[in-house]
């Protein structure tokens, strides 16, 4: 085993049976992902049958990303696919990383609690199907590595974050090294033989390979091919390589070895290395199969480097917010370019704000917030005014231009990139290190590149935001603040937003008091997810509250609201639910506008939905009619109201999700309805990605003081 960070005491179990996973699963790749403690990162753990070099574009994935061992983890199930056109269809990102015929399965490892996913991926040779057998080996697998993991962690071991996956093998039981017999075999061949390992570097050369390399073997042993041959320094050649190790199939390709020297290569790959065949132009052994064809390079970089780019480009027409963009380019960009600190600025009003940071103190990014856009302090403000990134790698070049910069934060190594929309300056990206960086053309290219895509990211989100600051404002403004409090109840109210990256919602909820002993409560949903909807909200909760006040029954207050939507004509429609409740009289009278039923959980009772007819939504029929309906509740009784963010879930009926709330409701009887509020928001289907906001409110009916207690009912009065 080689390994790319310190391996944990006790990660030789974990390692072992991982192996033993690829192996015994005939897998040709083989990945462990591990979830980060703040359940938004899986982390690249373990890798087997590729380079770590390879897997750099995806060795952090966020859980919300659209990739199969995100969603495994996300969804809880195995994810399979199973050709290259399905992966295209599904996972278009995945695709660009993975541009090759193989297939792949993504499942869940969880034990003790939810530690990752293992990535599984095979030749396109395999069937494109997976039988149940299968399926059943994998499951196993994810639980003795589950296992392995909770027993780590029992004992304070688990993995921790390094520079980079440990790279394990599965081993194939062939010796290292070629005997004296094969030799003399691959010298007896016309042409040349040479070998690579998995990380390409020449392991053995015939002396007819070298000949046609037109190099010694000494030169060449232990290097990489387009590093040590000019030549093949094209990402197009180390993209075959790379083809042959993913998809195992052979390749072969034409290449020129100056002055005019054509040879075919042919690589044949299995899961110890590369063998490769090598013969003048012209004599193609008739066996080889056809090269497996993959995107041209498109910039003068490594193969490695484009796929990065590629992944991080895509990567960035994701992100929504300004917050979004910071962690992209933390964990992801930083890692691929092997940088320490990063300082995210802002153009604003003049001045460069610091919107994101890592790796610096709070003292230093207090120093170097607000500095002014022609600042000569740092070079952020000549890179900024001029477009022209600038790079020092240590602090001698930057000391000779800027003498007190390198004292601010004591890194060793800085890339200032300009961040420039059609001439307009947005910000300013620094990556730092720790140590001395040479910036290598290659990699200067390709982070100005980058640059730019990040600026178009960070100035699109700075607008996202402003937006839903705006409407998140709004629609905080026209919540209550406070609700009333009414003798013989007790009551609890929550309202959240949709999971970041969606926009506000028009969810709203209300308690009116109406007497000492008298209230109403009302909770609604107006369609969309804009500011119109926030502002509608307001509109109908106005609404609703003025003709509550003036004694209207239920049925009116919703009428008569609901011809209030009619004549403003918004093109937005609402659903509403309005309840009364007489406490004194232990009756509580309800109409709904097309909401979603409450729940009523009466004292020793089972929780279910009460049984009411809902009028249609407001807003549609100027004349429509709100059937009543009225129960009797009794001191312990509780009624939930809810909008449909809490209950939403794709591909589950809607009836089936209210009797899974309901069943939630009973398991955990006679909590304080603030205790219980903040456990129904936190069971499994709320604490996902949620594509629509949730307002709650409960209401439990305590005994009024001094009151005889009502007989205890159930049913609906007439």
């Amino acid at each position: 085993m080689t390994s790319a960070a310190d391996p944990a005491v006790g990660d030789g179990e974990l390692d072992a049976e991982f192996a033993e996973t690829v192996r015994r699963t005939g897998a040709s790749i083989g990945a462990l992902f591990l979830l980060e403690p703040d359940g938004r990162l899986l982390r690249l753990g373990l890798l087997c049958g590729a380079p770590a070099e390879f897997a750099a574009p995806w060795a952090r994935v966020a859980t919300a990303s659209p990739a199969p061992v995100a969603e495994a983890v996300r969804e809880d199930r195995m994810v399979w696919v199973g050709s290259q056109e399905q992966m295209a269809r599904s996972y278009p990102r995945t695709a660009m990383v993975l541009p090759f015929p193989l297939a792949l399965v993504a499942a869940p490892v969880s034990g003790g609690r939810r530690w990752g996913s293992l990535l599984l991926i095979w030749p396109a040779s395999r069937p494109p199907y997976m039988t149940a057998r299968e399926r059943g080996n994998i499951t196993s697998s994810c639980g003795r590595l589950a296992r392995l993991l909770d027993d780590a962690d029992a004992h304070g071991r688990v993995p921790a974050g390094g520079d980079g996956p440990r790279v394990v093998t599965a081993g194939t039981g062939r010796s290292g090294g070629p005997a004296p017999a094969a030799a003399d075999f691959a010298e007896r061949l016309p042409g040349g033989s040479c070998a690579l390992d998995l990380e390409g570097r020449f392991t053995y050369l015939s002396s007819g390979a070298c000949e046609l390399l037109g190099s010694d073997a000494g030169l060449l042993l232990g290097t990489l091919p387009w590093q040590s041959l000019r030549w093949l320094d094209d990402p197009t050649y180390e993209d075959r390589y790379r083809a042959a190790v993913i998809s195992r199939e052979p390749v072969s390709f034409t290449v020129c070895r100056p002055p005019g020297h054509w040879l075919d290569i042919h690589l044949y790959p299995d899961a110890s290395g590369i063998s490769a065949r090598i013969l003048p132009s012209g004599e193609r052994p008739p066996a080889v199969a056809e090269a497996v064809r993959s995107p041209s390079a498109v910039a003068p970089a490594r193969a490695g480097r484009l796929y990065q780019l590629t992944h991080l480009a895509a990567a960035l027409t994701e992100v929504v917010g300004v917050q979004d963009v910071i962690d992209l380019v933390a964990d992801q960009i930083m890692p691929a370019f092997g940088a320490q600190g990063l300082v995210l600025s802002r153009a604003d009003a003049g001045r460069l704000r610091i919107t994101g940071h890592r790796g610096y103190s709070r003292e230093t990014v207090e120093r170097l917030d607000g500095l002014p856009l022609d600042t000569d302090f740092t070079p952020a403000g000549r890179a900024l005014s001029s477009g022209i990134p600038a790079f020092f790698a240590d602090p001698g070049e930057m000391r000779r231009v800027y003498p007190e910069a390198p004292l601010v934060s004591g890194k060793q190594a800085w890339a200032f990139l300009p961040l420039i929309i059609s001439g307009r300056p947005v910000g300013c990206c620094v990556l730092s290190y720790d140590q001395p960086h040479l910036f290598p053309a290659e990699e200067r290219a390709v982070l100005t590149s980058l640059a730019g895509l990040v600026a178009q990211a960070l100035d699109r989100a700075g607008l996202y935001d402003t937006k839903l600051a705006l409407a998140h404002g709004l629609q905080q403004a026209l919540l209550p603040r406070t609700l009333p409090r009414v003798a013989g109840l007790r009551v609890a109210a929550r309202y959240v937003p949709a999971t970041r990256g969606m926009d506000i919602g028009g969810d709203f909820y209300d308690l009116i008091r109406l007497g000492d002993t008298a209230a109403a409560a009302v909770i609604g949903d107006v369609q969309g997810h804009n500011v119109a909807a926030a502002a509608l909200m307001g509109q109908v909760r106005t609404g609703v509250y003025a003709h509550a006040t003036l004694g209207a029954s239920p049925d009116q207050v919703l009428a008569r609201t609901n011809r209030l939507l009619t004549d403003l004509a918004p093109d937005l429609f609402t659903s509403c639910l309005y309840t009364h409740l007489d406490l004194a009289e232990g009756r509580v009278t309800l109409a709904s506008a097309g909401h979603p039923p409450p729940l009523l959980r009466t004292p020793g009772g089972a929780a279910a939905p009460v049984a009411l007819v809902p009028g249609p939504l407001l807003g549609i029929d100027p004349d429509a009619v709100f059937p009543v309906t009225e129960i009797a509740v009794t001191p312990g009784a509780l009624l939930a109201l809810y909008t449909d963010g809490l209950i939403e879930t794709p591909g589950v009926d809607l009836d089936d999700s209210i009797a899974d709330l309901a069943r939630h409701l009973d398991a955990v009887d006679g909590r304080d309805p603030e205790l219980l509020i903040d456990d129904l928001l936190t069971r499994g289907k709320a604490i996902g990605q949620r594509t629509d906001d949730i307002a709650l409110l409960l209401l439990r009916h305590d005994p009024l003081p001094g009151a005889a207690q009502p007989p205890e009912a159930d049913g609906t009065r007439p």
